[in-house]
């Protein structure tokens, strides 16, 4: 039984509501976050990215950091950009990017369901992140990102946001990057009621992106608890800001690879390799893999269609039938030497939001060889988290993102 609770949030005014959105914190660094605020004195990033504010050659980790993030989310309520509703609501949240839409709703998950896993996770997190946004969310008293969460659709559901979304959205506008962002409050009670019940029917929760974010707001949660002398399990620091989409609306896009070098083999000797456990194809044009256990290789101006043999993976281990661990464990670690891509300074990751281009673009500049990957899918995500394993690193991307500073959830 999921809890999904209704909350008062602080969200923007409508006519700055544009200008404060922004881009999660993860998805650029301080340098790309600094331009992006340049002239954007209102941007989000101010909050989740507060080092913008402080001198360049600052420790991203730095308490100051923290300390100016609280400071900069305090004066943007106190200036009257954001105002706070009156009762708990829930929000409906749609995105539009090249005429796809995907639809959420926004509210508070528990910290309980994360601990006792009825909501699911399929990915490890790294401590220093953890500590990161464990410092932002105890220091700023809020969470300020949502995390993304899935579901197996429930009818109901859909059917009460389908019919809401024909109403006055309270948000509707256009960023930078053409996406498209529309928001509903859900201001009727009966209705509020309602949502709250259908969603005890669905028996799990999938961090779909987030688990950093996720885990931080859980221990920061935690730590509220032992503060407290008695608590009741109903104070606002017991939830955390998240956005559920069933599974029906979400794409996941592919999320490619490009190696810096051969590992000392050459162009023959390292395509022999390769066609011991693939079927190697030369294309005239690029490749976008268009069904599982395919992949496209781009070597020194040459498109190849790699197709995994029979026997090479385990059509019912979850994990190893991945695309994803499908190429790791039969050509980046056993040929290239990538042994832990997690670490390895010789490969990169490349969201598949950025075309073939990029990867062709990379092979021919600082890397060597580049793969392009056909799609991780939502099913592949619950089945992973429903066995208790954990997805191979960089095995999916999500677009688009849902923009932070829309929603803020304080404790």
């Amino acid at each position: 039984m999921a809890i999904i609770r209704p909350f008062k949030a602080i969200r923007p005014m409508k006519e700055f509501v544009d200008k404060i959105a922004a881009l999660p914190y993860d998805v650029m660094d301080s340098d790309e976050a600094r331009e992006m605020v340049k002239d954007n004195p209102y941007s989000f990033l101010h909050v989740d990215k507060a080092e913008v504010d402080l001198p360049t050659n600052i420790d991203v980790y730095d308490d100051r950091v923290y300390v100016k993030a609280k400071q900069n989310l305090d004066k943007m309520i106190d200036d009257g950009l954001y105002v706070e509703d009156e009762k708990p609501r829930y929000y409906v949240y749609r995105q539009v990017m090249k005429g796809r839409s995907q639809t959420g709703l926004v509210a508070c998950a528990s910290i309980d369901d994360y601990t006792n896993n009825v909501i699911k996770k399929h990915e490890l997190t790294r401590e220093e992140k953890e500590i990161d946004r464990i410092n932002h969310v105890y220091n700023c008293e809020a969470h300020t990102g949502p995390i993304f969460l899935t579901y197996r659709e429930n009818k109901d559901i859909s059917n009460i946001i389908n019919e809401w979304v024909k109403k006055e959205p309270i948000y509707d506008f256009k960023a930078d990057d053409g996406v498209a962002h529309i928001v509903w409050i859900i201001d009727d009670e009966n209705t509020v009621s309602k949502l709250q019940e259908l969603f005890k029917s669905v028996k799990y929760l999938y961090i779909a992106d987030g688990h950093h974010r996720s885990a931080s707001a859980v221990k920061v949660g935690h730590i509220k608890r032992a503060e407290k002398e008695e608590y009741t399990g109903e104070e606002e620091f017991n939830f955390f800001l998240s956005i559920s989409y069933p599974d029906s609306e979400l794409e996941v896009l592919d999320y490619n690879r490009t190696v810096k070098d051969l590992n000392g083999l050459s162009k023959e000797e390292f395509l022999s390799k390769v066609n011991e456990s693939f079927e190697v194809t030369e294309s005239n044009e690029q490749v976008k893999p268009r069904e599982k256990h395919t992949f496209g290789m781009y070597l020194e101006n040459q498109w190849y269609l790699l197709k995994a043999k029979d026997g090479i993976f385990n059509p019912k281990d979850p994990v190893d039938r991945l695309d994803v661990s499908i190429l790791q464990n039969n050509l980046l670690r056993p040929i290239l030497g990538i042994d832990d891509p997690r670490k390895s300074k010789r490969i990169k990751f490349i969201g598949g939001i950025r075309g073939l281009k990029e990867l062709e673009r990379r092979a021919n500049t600082d890397m060597k060889v580049s793969f392009s990957m056909y799609p991780t899918t939502t099913e592949d995500i619950m089945a992973i988290a429903d066995s208790g394993e954990i997805m191979p690193p960089k095995s999916t991307w999500f677009e688009p993102k849902p923009r932070s500073g829309l929603f803020i959830h304080k404790f």
